[in-house]
């Protein structure tokens, strides 16, 4: 089924604020699996990282991604979105920033270094469950 507002809902909200899932990507056969800090909203996972890291150079390569957390699984494509300080980013750089407030200034993160990006990993299938209703989603 498509993405309805019954599923949407229960995506945002598990999912729209800091949430920890598993990205999944593959590089020469092998499959690599990691955790990280996401948020979602329509239709996509948004992930702050840096652009030379192995998640970024594995899905330069190839951008089929999958994703797991909280009684969902999907698949999808991870899209460089490019510095979190550029423009066309400012709007959902604001949502992460608010999202991920508790830890974002720690100093594991420089917002101000360029190689800084946005990783959006846009959503085509998966399943949720909530209450015991099984959603086979296409996005």
């Amino acid at each position: 089924m498509k993405l309805n507002d019954e599923a949407e809902k229960i995506l945002t909200e598990r999912f729209g604020k800091d949430t920890l899932i598993a990205l999944a990507t593959e590089s020469g056969g092998t499959p690599y699996v990691r955790a990280v800090n996401a948020y979602y909203e329509d239709g996509a996972f948004y992930v702050i990282t840096h652009a030379l890291s192995n998640k970024m150079r594995q899905l330069a390569q190839n951008p089929a991604a999958a994703i797991a957390g909280d009684w969902f699984t999907a698949h999808g494509t991870g899209i460089n979105l490019g510095y979190i300080g550029k423009e066309e980013n400012r709007r959902i750089a604001g949502r992460l920033k608010e999202a991920f407030a508790s830890w974002l200034d720690n100093g594991h993160v420089d917002l101000r270094d360029e190689n800084t990006v946005l990783l959006c990993i846009r959503l085509e299938t998966g399943v949720l469950f909530s209450n015991g209703t099984r959603y086979d989603i296409e996005f």
